[in-house]
């Protein structure tokens, strides 16, 4: 009983650290760290995050200003999308 396999250690340096001691030194050494990639991917990853809710946003404005207009306002709901109807909201806003 010599050989106690629960207390052998292995060479491999991927292995998670136990204690303060053997994480600091696997810092140290470099192991288990990411290439610099990570830091692309993690900034792509944040630029397809803004632009999908840049787009849902703009996809909610769209809806929100047809439903707006066209069931609460009785009008077309594609008559949003005409200039004079904008024209003439900017006129009721500034008192014309």
């Amino acid at each position: 009983m010599a050989n106690n396999t629960t207390e052998q250690k292995t060479e491999n340096p991927t292995r998670a650290a136990k204690t303060r001691k053997e994480a600091k030194q696997q810092k140290q050494a470099g192991v288990g760290e990411r290439d610099g990639n990570w830091v692309t991917r993690g900034i792509l990853s944040i630029g397809i995050r803004i632009l999908i809710v840049v787009v849902l946003l703009a996809i909610a404005v769209i809806a929100g200003a047809m439903i707006g207009y066209g069931v609460i306002g009785d009008g077309n709901p594609f008559g949003v999308f005409k200039p004079e109807t904008w024209e003439h909201v900017f006129d009721l806003m500034n008192g014309k």
